[in-house]
């Protein structure tokens, strides 16, 4: 079978320049938004519906990084267990007080 060249391939999926500007946009604002958050506990809810409550140790332009200390997730010694989430999947994230 002969090779393709990835430059003769077909895009198989090609995002909309409109939607692809506001993801842009929508990370940026999360990102600075989180930032703020930094050593400060939170509840995330994400576009699935899940829901986490933890302290933010952590954050760039992609991903948010959770301290949740939650079983559930990562068995019964892991206290300070961090979970990443990506930040285009956050829908809500709250301080918690």
């Amino acid at each position: 079978m002969p090779s393709r060249s990835v430059s003769s391939a077909s895009p198989l999926y090609k995002a909309d320049n409109q939607w692809s500007d506001q993801l842009r946009k929508t990370r940026q604002k999360l990102s600075g938004v989180c930032g703020q958050c930094i050593n400060r506990r939170v509840r995330v809810e994400t576009i699935d519906g899940h829901s986490y409550d933890g302290i933010v140790v952590g954050s760039d332009n992609t991903y948010l990084h959770l301290m949740t200390g939650d079983a559930r997730f990562f068995g019964p010694y892991a206290s300070n267990a961090i979970l990443t989430l990506v930040l285009y999947e956050l829908l809500v994230i709250t301080l918690l007080i």
